[in-house]
């Protein structure tokens, strides 16, 4: 019967026991956490922390396979390719012999006046003195020159007095022998580019600025281009910021390269540089485009001195051509004197002759100078830089 009882007593406690430990787990368990308190509207929005999903809330609908747009691979990728530059078309020049007939009706406009004057008169019944004044007063205003009219009235005079009666074939035929005379047609009026050594023939281009300098450097290189002559340039005119980047244009629209140096710097040294790739690159000419500053005659000399003695350490300068602009007179006249007393010409480029310059600048400039024009500008195209020829512009003078 104790038995019993003490078992019952162990049962009843160990049932307690068991149940203690039940409440007390129930009571070490964590509380929920309470409801979140209403947002504040009036808060700038919590900056996401790291590990924070982007995703959508849960208690959001979710969208199916079938709702959601996938890329198909077919789309090309936005990646932009930028095109590479394109070169510029390289021009084909315009061959150079008989340019110049080709636009004699160009010249023949602007130089009319002077050779259907001189008809005019000549052809009057009586050539009194008065007449034969008047004759002097054309050639003078056409920029002819006093020595070179004198030797021409002197002329004319003679020949009229022979002839007798004069028709006007006959009187044509007369002026247009002497004005060819004057313009003395046994000048030499190749542009030499043909160096006797194994170097390129080296041009140089002096002037004012302002007369068409670095566009007529540009223009010769087309002709020589057309000519069949691989060209350098050399922009050696560091003075003007547009000059390098003119010369360039006309350079690229051809083939040629251009040789430049900072702005600034020394033309010397951007001359040396051409002549030096020009050698290196087997071109049959080298273009050196130079200042045209004319301040002062002394820093003119010191500058273009130091060009050509830098230059003829590689070889000696093959021509020195003098650019000068028609529309001057008498002007370009001076400017001519001061370049001849710095630098050797060899040749003369006269631009601008279709405009309103009068054709006796030709003349003048030959007998003030003692070289020929070799080339002319006759307007604004590419290639209206025409070799001169001494027949073909008396033609345009005088109507034939």
């Amino acid at each position: 019967m104790e038995t019993i009882i003490l078992a019952v007593v162990i049962a009843v406690v160990v049932i307690a026991a068991l149940g203690g430990l039940v409440v007390g787990s129930r009571k070490r368990k964590q509380l929920p956490p309470p409801p979140p308190a209403a947002p504040d509207i009036t808060a700038p929005p919590a900056e996401p922390h790291v590990g924070d999903e982007a995703e959508a809330p849960r208690d959001e609908p979710r969208r199916t396979i079938e709702e959601v747009d996938l890329p198909d691979g077919s789309a090309a990728p936005s990646v932009v390719v930028e095109e590479p530059p394109v070169a510029p078309e390289i021009e084909i020049p315009e061959p150079t012999a008989g340019r110049l007939v080709r636009l004699r009706a160009r010249l023949s406009r602007s130089q009319n006046a002077l050779g259907k004057g001189l008809l005019t008169l000549l052809a009057r019944e009586h050539l009194d003195e008065e007449t034969w004044e008047e004759i002097e007063d054309t050639l003078l205003v056409a920029d002819v020159g006093v020595q070179p009219t004198q030797e021409l009235v002197e002329r004319l005079r003679e020949r009229v007095k022979v002839l007798g009666t004069r028709t006007p074939d006959e009187l044509r035929g007369l002026l247009r022998e002497e004005l060819i005379q004057l313009l003395v047609p046994e000048f030499d009026r190749t542009v030499k580019t043909d160096s006797n050594l194994d170097t390129p023939g080296i041009v140089m281009v002096v002037g004012v600025n302002g007369t068409g300098k670095t566009t007529t450097t540009g223009k010769l290189a087309r002709v020589l281009v057309a000519d069949g002559k691989s060209v350098v340039l050399g922009a050696a005119d560091t003075f003007r910021a547009a000059a390098a980047d003119q010369l360039q244009t006309w350079g690229e629209r051809v083939g040629a390269r251009t040789v430049r140096g900072p702005e600034g710097g020394d033309p010397a040294s951007v001359a040396f540089d051409a002549v030096k790739e020009g050698i290196a690159e087997g071109a049959d000419v080298v273009l050196i485009d130079t200042a045209g500053r004319l301040h002062t005659k002394t820093g003119l000399m010191d500058e273009l001195g130091k060009v050509k003695r830098v230059v003829e350490k590689h070889a000696p300068l093959d021509e020195v051509l003098l650019v000068l602009d028609a529309t001057t007179g008498q002007n370009g006249l001076v400017q001519a004197r001061v370049f001849a007393e710095v630098v050797e010409i060899t040749g003369i480029v006269l631009t601008k002759l279709d405009g309103t310059a009068k054709g006796g600048i030709v003349i003048a400039v030959q007998r003030e100078l003692g070289v020929p024009v070799k080339l002319v500008g006759l307007g604004e195209g590419a290639d209206d830089l025409a070799p001169f020829e001494p027949e073909a512009f008396v033609g345009a003078l005088i109507g034939e």
